[in-house]
């Protein structure tokens, strides 16, 4: 996307809808430069009136007017400078609302392409690059780009000889900022990289703080954590310096540009062709032009700043899912709940070469549990989550009762699907609301019923607010065995027609794994259950079992006939035996 693509997508769906407080921003910033010129122009009068000519009326009229200037110009900056504040914090609200909405609607392959860490960069430097871009840099160009073009009025209304000597001062500056800003757009992405790294070190930081103390690395990760920190430093203060590069050469040229109006002003007023009056007036505006030049050589700096971040920004809320419902897909409809996979093969796109399932055909009947065994690797959680189309094939097809799952909507299909797994994922929430996650509509007696039914109650009870309790990141205040309760409480509200359970008792103690099991039995009664297992218990009362292996089913049938029938699941079993 070029740039000039970019500022006419940033201002149709970002700044477009505050153009009213953008146009009265521009307003008060004609008053700016109004009163800016006025005050230099006035000292033209003062000095030829009341020094020169000694008038007693205009001692009291001119100096009241240069308050009323400079009290114009505080207030109608403080107002302009406000609109354009709300304005950025309303477009980066907006960013950061269309990312976040990119982000949950995303699909999750895409989701794991880029560590959390990098996407978090991204909401926030990049972001802020933007805002600043369309807040600060806009308002310069109001409040600046009028306010130098009142008073290069000004000074060539005093003198246009030394008027024509002062501009050539304003394209040399154009051509540093030129500079500038191509190489600042390199060096702000190498920060928002360096940022989106410290913001990963930080997530995996926090994430394995355990694993840390454990392994005694914490004089490794002091190490770690001060290279990461000590790269965003260097990267942010060669931001800086590159920012303000443009200082000395402005200051340069300005001292040569006085030094050679002084000089030549001085040879006009000697030869009285130039008047003290109009010198001063003239070098007011010339000194007050300053601020507005240096600052337009900034604003360069800053669209160049946010065009890089928006090049980053725009392809993320911009991205296609591939996995979506389309206007001709028709709600399921389930009646025995039989899924079928014809020929699925699947590999994830970070590794194209790796078919991580390939061929694969089953039947999976309705209303009973069917079981996916093999060694971690084999592809038995990819092939459990593209049921609810968490991924989908690359080849062939996956039915439920006849109807191809890229058919009908995904808000019906996963409606009817429930999953318990091994990770469990919680809020920092409490546990009222971790269950009532799963089914916003229902009752608190609902809500405690499930609860009841997951064996939650007994450890809810003891903790000092109940169901009130707030259990931390991911639930860092329970134990991993509580955590899959509530997963488990989760599908029990949800009351759904089909069952995941991907080693949902792998946390789990045997006295409280009976108990798990008891609740699950209750849970996948006649309901289609599918279930990677490990633990004997789930293994027998399962109606099939299917052997899976490097992305292929090696073997299928009950559990007697595998025994009988497949090394590979005796071998299995034999080792379930051994740990039991």
């Amino acid at each position: 996307m070029d740039n000039k693509k970019i500022y006419k997508r940033l201002f149709k769906d970002y700044t477009s809808k505050h153009i009213y407080k953008i146009l009265l921003a521009a307003f008060f910033s004609i008053i700016v430069a109004s009163s800016t010129s006025a005050i230099a122009w006035l000292l033209d009068p003062a000095i030829e009136k009341i020094f020169i000519e000694k008038d007693q009326k205009l001692i009291i009229i001119i100096p009241l007017a240069i308050i009323i200037a400079f009290t114009a110009k505080g207030i109608s900056l403080y107002l302009a400078k406000l609109l354009m504040i709300i304005v950025g914090e309303e477009v980066k609200k907006q960013l950061q609302t269309n990312m976040l909405n990119s982000f949950i609607v995303a699909d999750t392959q895409h989701i794991e392409s880029k560590h959390t860490g990098k996407y978090i960069s991204n909401l926030n430097f990049d972001v802020s690059q933007i805002t600043r871009m369309l807040s600060e840099a806009f308002l310069s160009v109001f409040k600046d780009g009028l306010t130098l073009i009142g008073l290069l009025i000004v000074m060539f209304i005093q003198n246009w000889k030394l008027s024509l000597i002062a501009i050539i001062m304003i394209p040399l500056a154009s051509i540093i900022a030129k500079v500038l800003a191509k190489r600042m757009g390199k060096v702000v992405t190498e920060a928002q990289e360096k940022s989106g790294d410290l913001n990963r070190y930080l997530i995996d930081l926090f994430k394995n703080h355990k694993i840390i103390k454990i392994f005694q690395r914490e004089n490794f990760e002091k190490i770690r954590s001060e290279k990461f920190v000590n790269d965003l430093k260097n990267k942010t203060l060669k931001i800086s310096a590159v920012y303000i590069r443009s200082t000395p050469v402005m200051e340069f040229l300005t001292g040569i540009m006085i030094a050679i109006l002084i000089f030549y002003s001085g040879k006009l007023i000697i030869n009285e062709q130039l008047g003290i009056n109009n010198f001063f007036s003239f070098l007011a505006a010339m000194m007050l032009a300053y601020q507005p030049v240096k600052s337009l050589t900034k604003v360069n700096i800053m669209f160049s700043q946010g065009l890089s971040a928006a090049k980053r920004i725009l392809p993320i809320i911009d991205t296609k899912n591939e996995i979506f419902s389309k206007e001709s897909d028709k709600k399921i409809k389930l009646v025995s709940g039989n899924i079928s996979f014809r020929n699925v093969s699947f590999f994830y796109k970070s590794n194209l070469e790796n078919k991580v399932l390939q061929n694969i055909n089953i039947e999976i009947k309705g209303g009973k549990m069917t079981a996916l065994v093999g060694h971690s690797g084999s592809g038995k959680s990819t092939l459990l989550n593209m049921i609810p189309r968490i991924y989908d094939p690359i080849d062939g097809k996956i039915e439920i009762d006849n109807q191809d799952l890229k058919k009908v909507s995904l808000d019906s299909l996963r409606k009817q699907i429930s999953i318990v797994d091994q990770n469990t994922t919680l809020f920092d929430d409490t546990i009222f609301n971790n269950i009532k996650y799963a089914n916003p509509n229902a009752s608190d007696e609902e809500i405690y019923n499930a609860a009841k039914l997951s064996m939650c109650e007994n450890f809810i009870t003891k903790l000092p607010d109940g169901f009130n309790t707030v259990i931390g990141e991911n639930g860092t205040r329970l134990s991993g065995g509580e955590k899959q309760r509530l997963s488990i409480a989760r599908a029990f509200l949800k009351e759904s027609k089909i069952i995941l359970l991907d080693e949902a008792t792998s946390s789990l103690d045997s006295e409280t794994e009976q108990q798990i099991q008891e609740a699950l039995s209750k849970l996948t009664y006649n309901k289609t259950t599918i279930v990677i297992a490990h633990r004997l218990s789930t293994i027998l009362k399962s109606h099939k079992i299917f052997v899976i292996d490097k992305g292929k089913v090696i073997s299928t049938g009950n559990h007697k006939e595998l025994l009988q029938n497949s090394e590979s699941y005796k071998n299995f079993y034999d080792r379930q035996i051994k740990q039991s």
